[in-house]
């Protein structure tokens, strides 16, 4: 997921330099949300984790 979400981040900026601001934009809000996606999924992993953690104690 992160790796994605760098990978749009870098179309973005490329689109961005070469003057296709649309598809900068619409890459970017991808990016924006394929990133919050991944964030989302690595904080529920690591409220498990450590409850997994506390029950093994």
């Amino acid at each position: 997921m992160l790796k994605w979400a760098l990978i749009f981040f870098v179309i973005s900026l490329v689109s961005g330099f070469f003057g296709f601001s649309g598809v900068s934009a619409a890459t970017a809000t991808i990016a924006r949300v394929l990133f919050a996606i991944f964030l989302i999924i690595f904080l529920v992993f690591l409220i498990l984790a450590v409850m997994a953690g506390n029950a093994a104690l």
